[in-house]
């Protein structure tokens, strides 16, 4: 790589507003009008119980000035501020209730100068086709028996579809279901077979820098341009000088 195009926006101002306990079922009815409510959109769940224990909703001042209704789609707005994981102090996270700051200290859920999410803990994400996120959702809601006692906290969010080959987000408007697990490597990565094998039927792309299990040639399989960079590594690296272990395991034709 030897140049580089921005493309920037001038900068602006975010106000954050969290909602608490949304019914599973205004999800299942209402995902698009949820994720086009705010400029971003999160939701967060322990997967303990059916619904979401917080909605974090982050909306550009300027667009979206009216303040928030107490009751939205059976949410509450919530009456101060919240940490996504129950117990953790709420000194760490970007400031909420509606005061506006600029975008890089609102979009991001917890403040820099902070420990983000718990600090210990194990990460896993899937992403898959934003059209198949309820049936997605109610796939893993079947085995949250398994999935409740591991997990720290759970976030589902939507991303826009890209051109790069080996995003999990190419050509396709995505959603992803990302897990905060307990440290425990052994039980987590049981238990991510299971969440696998649940979300197969809707082609999940596993975030590359995160846990996951999926066999080589069926993760070459999520990518259509696989070959494509295989080739390209092969072409601009002929004797692997530049590869290392998690190249060898998930690009073993890249020689």
């Amino acid at each position: 790589m030897t140049t580089v195009t921005l493309d920037v926006v001038p900068a602006f101002e975010v106000s954050q507003w969290v909602y608490d306990d949304l019914p599973r079922a205004a999800v299942n009815d209402h995902l698009e009008e949820i994720f086009a409510s705010a400029y971003s959109v999160s939701l967060f769940t322990d997967w303990r119980r059916p619904g979401f224990h917080q909605v974090w909703l982050k909306r550009r001042d300027g667009r979206d000035l009216a303040a928030p209704p107490a009751r939205w789609l059976g949410a509450t707005l919530a009456d101060g501020p919240r940490h996504p994981i129950a117990g953790m102090p709420v000194e760490n996270c970007t400031e909420q209730l509606g005061a506006p700051g600029p975008w890089h200290a609102r979009l991001p859920h917890f403040r820099m100068e902070f420990t983000p999410s718990s600090g210990k803990e194990l990460q896993s994400e899937y992403l898959l086709p934003r059209e198949h996120a309820v049936e997605a959702l109610a796939a893993i809601d079947s085995i949250r028996d398994r999935v409740g006692p591991l997990v720290q906290v759970s976030e589902i969010r939507t991303v826009a579809r890209d051109d790069l080959w080996l995003s999990p987000c190419y050509r396709r408007d995505t959603v992803g279901i990302h897990f905060t697990w307990v440290p425990d490597t052994t039980a987590v990565m049981r238990v991510l077979g299971r969440v696998e094998e649940q979300l197969a039927p809707f082609e999940p792309r596993p975030h590359w820098g995160k846990l996951f299990t999926l066999d080589p040639a069926a993760l070459a399989n999520q990518y259509e341009r696989y070959g494509d960079f295989a080739a390209l590594m092969g072409r601009y690296d002929p004797t692997g000088k530049f590869r290392n272990d998690l190249l060898d395991t998930w690009f073993p034709t890249g020689r």
